[in-house]
């Protein structure tokens, strides 16, 4: 399942919506309507398993965005390689919960 939401209000109805849940949400800081750190919020309210990662420029946000619950930050431009081996672990770390 792949996604994609204009603004953080409307990634959280989106989630909402989604009988089947991604297994991991890529969220930035800077959207119209709702920021990202509200957005994860929201969505871990719905549902504690989701798996947000932050991909943002505002370096300032990071402990912000973990403390919301985000389970990693990665500072734009990051390379692909960095956004697969979060994904991965992600996964990894999913599964052995489970």
């Amino acid at each position: 399942m792949v996604g994609v939401a204009s603004d953080g209000e409307e990634a959280v109805q989106k989630y909402k919506g989604m009988k089947e849940k991604p297994v991991i949400i890529i969220m930035d800081q800077r959207m119209p309507v709702r920021d990202g750190v509200s957005a994860t919020q929201e969505i871990l309210r719905m549902d504690p398993r989701a798996t947000i990662f932050f991909g943002s420029a505002d370096l300032h946000i990071e402990k912000e965005a973990i403390a919301a619950g985000a389970k990693g930050f990665l500072l734009k431009p990051f390379r692909i390689e960095e956004l697969l081996s979060a994904i991965r672990e992600a996964v990894a770390t999913k599964k052995k919960k489970c």
